[in-house]
């Protein structure tokens, strides 16, 4: 069936509406820019990116979410035939070898090595992206082990100052809970002397807060509280359509370049069936850190097989266990609540909120550790089962940049969105598998401090690329030396007018949740565009 191109004129074009393409926008439309945003993804909610748990019942009972996380995430890696298993091996970290090991790599990607794939990854198609479904934790990478050293310590202060504005973090959202308070204590008695004095237990940044009209429900950020200044209450725009709009369930299929610079973006109403060319001065791509390469890949840009698109792949591996707390820890709750009700033996309120427990990364313990309660696309507890004694913990490791570890892309075989198909080579080195059961053994301690495991939810590996947190397939540098795709305001090398944004482009080794160092970066690209000129990078970097 044939179909209708149409040409649309503006000045900036943004694929991809999670965080970071959200904060070009932030800046650009204020200050005169015209903005069209596209993203592949539907618009899941009246206002554009809103947080689907900001509903009462969702956070009354947390499990109830877990099922639209999971529904929300589409695997990346086409999975294995039957007769693989992604259960990690214990003393390896890696996937077991068997009999199966010649049929597993026939499967609908024949190209994808199983032992080298992340089985688990995943990305949102949704207008908000991520955002839409995130846990909204939001720690500042520590200056040292994880920050990113072409840029000074005083801008990056500015920057995430200004990303945690955007974002709404706060450290008090579950301030009032019980069960905040007992874990923390309890942890901070375990590891007593044992922590770097300004990385101690503590409460883990959030991005949200509590509504003053009921304390018991929590405003979640999503991509539209970055965007508000745009946004009417009713989800609406501030804005006439020609100065900004997001077009959902729009795919970005191309950039077509001339000249060293993007001309126009070939992009595909998925409703309307018709194509689109989307002309513009600037072009922005923030589709995390495998979209945003799949789509440079298809358009012939920095994909040269040597070159730096794809390679550097990091992710977070991860420890993950839910315990019952312990009754020592109960009877502590009981008194401090002044005995339990004959109709509620638990002493803990219904109403109270999760704990949101926070161990940082420091020397010594290069991994980031979370004790909290939420929806993930695991973990979910039955409903026969209290959720108010069950804590998770989840520790998410470090592993060391190693440019072979890529993601490239089948440009004869189409993903279920007709783009190319990606195929990750990713191993762990010794390090990388050393420092992973020094974590485990870390996280064991810690759970036996606050209670049994919850049966079913044992310490375990999680199959890689469960974290979500990929990063480094389009990393910033100050030199284009072939090891990284942008300059330091994340434009491409080589591309005039190309600028972008996500996980991706952080190049360094760390263990902290990303999304607040993005944003910080796309802050910082932004002010690039209009103008406001960056420190240079600091030297010796």
């Amino acid at each position: 069936m044939a179909r209708t191109v149409e040409r649309i004129d503006t000045e900036v074009f943004i694929a991809g509406t999670g965080p970071a393409g959200c904060t070009f926008a932030r800046f650009l439309v204020p200050a005169g820019k015209r903005v069209i945003m596209a993203d592949a993804g539907a618009q899941l909610s009246a206002r554009p990116g809103a947080h689907l748990k900001n509903a009462f019942g969702y956070q009354r009972d947390i499990d109830k979410f877990t099922p639209i996380v999971q529904g929300l995430l589409h695997q990346i890696s086409v999975p294995p035939q039957p007769g693989y298993t992604t259960t990690l091996d214990p003393i390896s970290f890696q996937p077991p070898r068997h009999k199966h090991h010649a049929a597993a790599r026939s499967g609908r990607n024949p190209r994808q090595d199983p032992y080298q794939n992340l089985p688990a990854a995943a990305v949102s198609y949704a207008v908000g992206g991520m955002l839409t479904h995130w846990t909204n934790n939001t720690p500042r990478h520590h200056p040292t082990m994880e920050r990113i050293p072409f840029i000074s310590a005083a801008e990056w202060d500015g920057l995430y100052a200004q990303a945690e504005s955007l974002l709404n973090t706060r450290t008090d959202v579950f301030a009032k809970s019980i069960r905040h308070r007992i874990v923390q204590e309890a942890l901070q008695t375990h590891y007593a002397g044992r922590l770097h004095p300004n990385h101690l237990v503590q409460a883990l940044p959030v991005a949200g807060q509590r509504l003053q009209d009921n304390d018991e429900l929590v405003h979640y950020t999503g991509s539209d509280t970055i965007l508000a200044p745009l946004l009417d209450e009713n989800g609406g725009y501030r804005y006439r359509p020609e100065q900004f709009r997001i077009l959902p369930e729009h795919r970005v299929k191309k950039l077509v370049t001339a000249n060293g610079r993007v001309t126009y973006a070939l992009v595909e109403d998925l409703i309307g069936w018709k194509e689109i060319h989307v002309y513009a001065d600037i072009f922005v791509v923030a589709g995390g850190a495998v979209l945003t390469p799949q789509l440079l890949w298809n358009s012939a840009i920095s994909h040269e097989s040597e070159g730096p698109l794809g390679r550097y792949l990091t992710e977070h591996p991860m420890t993950f266990t839910q315990i019952v707390l312990s009754q020592k820890l109960m009877d502590t709750i009981q008194s401090l609540m002044g005995g339990s009700s004959d109709d509620d033996p638990i002493p803990i309120p219904m109403n109270d909120p999760p704990p949101m427990v926070w161990i940082p990364v420091q020397e010594g313990r290069p991994w980031h550790c979370q004790i909290h309660r939420d929806s993930f696309q695991y973990g979910l507890v039955p409903p026969d089962i209290d959720n108010r004694l069950i804590v998770d913990l989840r520790w998410f490791g470090m592993v060391g940049t190693n440019r072979e570890n890529r993601v490239s892309f089948e440009t004869d075989l189409k993903d279920k969105f007709g783009m190319p198909q990606p195929t990750f080579e990713y191993t762990l080195s010794e390090d990388d598998r050393r420092r992973a059961h020094d974590m485990m053994q870390d996280m064991v301690e810690a759970a036996h401090a606050l209670g049994g495991f919850f049966p079913g939810s044992e310490p375990r590996f999680m199959p890689p690329g469960t974290s979500l947190h990929l990063q480094g397939t389009t990393r910033i540098g100050p030199q284009n030396d072939g090891t990284c795709v942008t300059d330091l305001d994340s434009k491409v090398w080589g591309i005039d007018n190309l600028y972008l944004g996500g996980n991706g482009l952080i190049p360094t080794t760390n263990a902290s949740n990303p999304p607040l160092t993005s944003v910080a970066l796309a802050t910082r690209a932004a002010q690039h565009i209009l103008g406001k000129k960056a420190p240079p990078p600091q030297p010796g970097a």
